[in-house]
C-alpha cells in the first residue's frame, strides 16, 4: 500500500514507538529501585512524582507499567480498599518467572518464592490455590524440571513433602542448622563441643595453684595468682603464743632441724577463683574463635549465635554463669570455689553428658551451707541454726 509523499512508513513508526517505550520502561524501573531500595509498595501517584513519564501522560504511564508487569519486573498488588499498588522485582528473578509457561506454574512458583527459606508444604499449596491435585502435581513437575524449585526435608515436619526455590539455601529453622546431620540431631557433636567450651571457660576462670609443685599440671591455665586481690602475709604471722606455750621448754636443736627438714605434704593441683574485678573472662566471640581455630567443628561453620546456644545450655545446667565486665557479657565457671585440672573433653565418658565435668571435691564444697537458700538467716538462737539444721547434721554423720 502506498504511503503519502514524505511520510514515515507504518513499520518504521511502530519501531520508533517500541524503542521509546523501552527507554521509558528502563528509566522508570531504575528510578523505582533508587526511590524504594527496601522494595516498598508504591502507587500510581508515586510513579508520577518520579518525573519519568513526559507531560504526566497517564495513558503512557499505564502502557509502561503494563509492559513492566508483562516482563515480571513489576508485581501488581491490590489493597482491601481496591487501590492498586506495585513492587519492583529483581531482573534475575523476573527471568525465572518468565520461564513459567502457564498461569498455574506462575502461581505455584510465586507461593514457593514467598515461603522463603522455610519452604512450603504441597498440601498448603493446594489449599491456597484451590487447584486440582493433578494440575498441581504437573506444575510442580514442570517447575522442578526447569530447575526453579526443589523438594527438601524440613526437620520440623519430616513426613511432609516440602518445596523450596532451587536458588536459595534452606533456613536453619528448616534444616536444624549445624546441629543436624541428614535431618538427624547430632547429639555426639553437640556434646563434644560443649565439653570443649566448658574446659575453655574453666581454664579462663581461674589460676592454677602452684603449692607443692603442682604447677606443671595445669596445661594452658594460669600458673600463678594475679597480684590483685591476693592477701599478703600468713595467718600464722603475728599470732601470740599462749602462756602455756611460753612455759614449755624449747625443743632440742636437732629436733628443730629434723622438723624443718620434713617435706610439706604435696597438695592436689586445683584451679582457684580469680579476684573480684578481673576482666579477662571469655566472651562468646572468644569462644567462637577458639572453636574455629581448633578444627573440631569438622568444616561446619558456627556463627556467634550458634556458639551462644551452646553456652546457654551450660548456663542452664548451672555449669557456667554470665558476668558483665567492662560493659561486655563474659562467662566463668559457676559457684565453685575450686576446679579440678582434669579436662572434661578428654575423658572417656561413654554416658555422654551424664558424667558431667570433673569438679574439685573437698569438705568445704560438699558442705550443705554453700547452697543453703536460708544461709543469711542461719545463726544460733534464730529460726535456723547449726544446732538444729537437719542437713548439716546429716552431712556430719555421713
Amino acid at each position: 500500500m502506498a504511503t503519502p509523499a514524505g511520510g514515515p512508513a507504518p513499520a518504521a513508526e511502530g519501531e520508533s514507538e517500541a524503542a521509546k517505550l523501552a527507554v521509558w520502561k528502563e528509566a522508570l524501573y531504575e528510578r523505582c529501585k533508587e526511590a524504594w531500595p527496601g522494595n516498598d509498595l508504591f502507587s500510581q501517584d508515586d510513579l508520577m512524582r518520579l518525573d519519568v513519564i513526559p507531560n504526566r501522560d497517564l495513558l503512557l504511564l499505564a502502557r509502561v507499567v503494563q509492559s513492566l508487569s508483562d516482563d515480571k519486573l513489576f508485581i501488581t498488588m491490590r489493597e482491601a480498599s481496591g487501590q492498586v499498588l506495585w513492587k519492583w522485582r529483581d531482573a534475575q528473578e523476573a527471568h525465572k518467572y518468565k520461564q513459567c509457561a502457564t498461569d498455574e506454574q506462575g502461581m505455584v512458583y510465586s507461593l514457593i518464592d514467598d515461603s522463603g527459606g522455610d519452604g512450603i508444604w504441597s498440601q498448603t499449596l493446594q489449599k491456597r490455590l484451590n487447584m486440582h491435585d493433578s494440575v498441581l502435581k504437573n506444575a510442580l513437575k514442570q517447575l522442578q524440571a526447569k530447575g526453579l524449585i526443589a523438594p527438601f526435608k524440613n526437620v520440623e515436619h519430616p513426613n511432609k513433602k516440602m518445596y523450596i526455590k532451587a536458588s536459595i539455601r534452606p533456613s536453619d529453622r528448616a534444616t536444624g542448622g549445624p546441629w543436624y546431620t541428614d535431618q538427624n540431631l547430632d547429639e555426639a557433636f553437640i556434646e563434644e563441643l560443649q565439653r570443649v567450651v566448658f574446659d575453655f571457660i574453666k581454664r579462663q576462670s581461674g589460676y592454677l595453684s602452684t603449692h607443692g609443685g603442682a604447677g606443671a599440671a595445669g596445661g594452658a591455665a594460669r600458673t600463678q595468682a594475679p597480684k590483685k586481690g591476693v592477701v599478703k602475709g600468713s595467718l600464722d604471722k603475728g599470732t601470740k603464743r599462749s602462756a602455756d606455750e611460753m612455759n614449755k621448754p624449747a625443743p632440742p636443736k636437732a629436733a628443730r632441724a629434723s622438723a624443718s627438714a620434713t617435706p610439706a605434704p604435696r597438695r592436689e593441683a586445683a584451679l582457684l577463683p580469680l579476684p573480684a574485678g578481673y576482666t579477662g573472662y571469655p566472651t562468646v566471640r572468644d569462644i567462637a574463635r577458639l572453636l574455629s581455630s581448633s578444627g573440631i567443628t569438622n568444616n561446619t561453620i558456627l556463627s556467634e549465635d550458634d556458639v551462644k546456644k551452646l553456652v546457654d545450655v551450660l548456663v542452664w545446667d548451672n555449669l557456667v554463669e554470665p558476668v558483665k565486665v567492662a560493659g561486655r557479657l563474659s562467662y566463668r565457671v559457676a559457684r565453685i570455689a575450686k576446679q579440678s585440672t582434669e579436662s572434661w573433653a578428654g575423658r572417656d565418658d561413654p554416658t555422654g553428658r551424664g558424667g558431667g565435668p570433673e569438679q574439685y571435691i573437698s569438705p568445704l564444697t560438699e558442705a550443705p551451707c554453700g547452697g543453703c537458700p536460708v544461709f543469711d538467716l542461719c545463726e544460733e538462737g534464730g529460726p535456723v541454726g547449726p544446732s538444729n539444721c537437719e542437713y548439716f547434721r546429716r552431712w556430719l554423720e555421713a
